[in-house]
């Protein structure tokens, strides 16, 4: 185990996180967007994706054992959009998420932070994306990327762990090594928080490439997600003995 440094009253038994890939992109479900998009590698999802990000973080909030505290987004547009409903239905303040428009919902934005972490973006290659921008200007505005998430919830005080973009060539085993990192980097950051990383299918990929000793998945459901769990004990000297990370349920692929 590893020893990591822990504030008083904030240990807990077992750490959760939890990997999903973004909803459904509409490059992928019309045909006519990518002759005129003006970022083609910047597809927002189409409405029936943020019903089904919505839905999916309801049953989140409905289903699971505990509770998510802190939620990181690629800065892709399709995931930001998932993240904005993910987080709005796991808020909710009412039980029955069906019964109102998700528009009309009532939130209580005091129980998740948001951060946008460059570390989780989709894998910077041809296999990840196919239309990379000719000038290599990605053009991410994160101020405007973070009014896009439910108002409250980013956390103003986040460091980023990775400063800028991947570089574009990487190749798959980096993209792997660099989501394997990022998830214990910032695990390590908040052992006593349970997280949920929004990411691409690429990430959800590496994921259970690097927890579940080298497995490979293939297809990956929009919204689908892994989830991880390890131990945490608070030794005497207040600090912390983190066990290592294995996966516990997969849902979507």
């Amino acid at each position: 185990m590893d020893s990591l440094s822990l504030a008083p009253k904030q240990s807990q038994q077992y750490q959760h996180v939890l990997v999903m890939r973004h909803g459904d992109r509409i490059d992928e479900l019309v045909d006519s967007w990518l002759s005129n998009a003006t970022r083609p590698w910047d597809p927002p999802l189409v409405d029936a994706g943020c019903v089904r990000a919505f839905h999916t973080g309801a049953k989140l909030r409905t289903q699971l054992r505990f509770p998510i505290h802190r939620v990181f987004v690629s800065p892709f547009m399709r995931c930001i959009e998932t993240a904005s409903e993910v987080v709005s239905a796991l808020c909710a303040i009412r039980g029955d998420s069906d019964a109102l428009p998700r528009t009309d919902m009532p939130i209580d934005t005091s129980k998740i932070k948001v951060s946008i972490e460059y570390g989780i973006s989709e894998m910077f290659n041809s296999m990840g994306i196919q239309t990379p921008p000719k000038d290599g200007e990605w053009g991410f505005n994160l101020p405007e990327l973070e009014l896009k998430l439910p108002a409250g919830t980013l956390d103003p005080e986040f460091e980023p762990v990775v400063k800028e973009l991947p570089k574009w060539g990487e190749t798959s085993s980096d993209a792997k090594a660099r989501f394997g990192r990022l998830i214990h980097a910032l695990a390590d950051r908040y052992p006593s928080e349970n997280l949920l990383f929004i990411t691409h299918g690429s990430g959800l990929r590496a994921t259970v490439w690097t927890f579940l000793n080298g497995t490979k998945v293939h297809k990956v459901e929009y919204c689908a997600y892994v989830e991880l769990e390890r131990q945490i004990i608070l030794n005497d000297s207040n600090s912390i003995m983190a066990g290592k990370f294995g996966v516990v349920s997969q849902h979507g692929y």
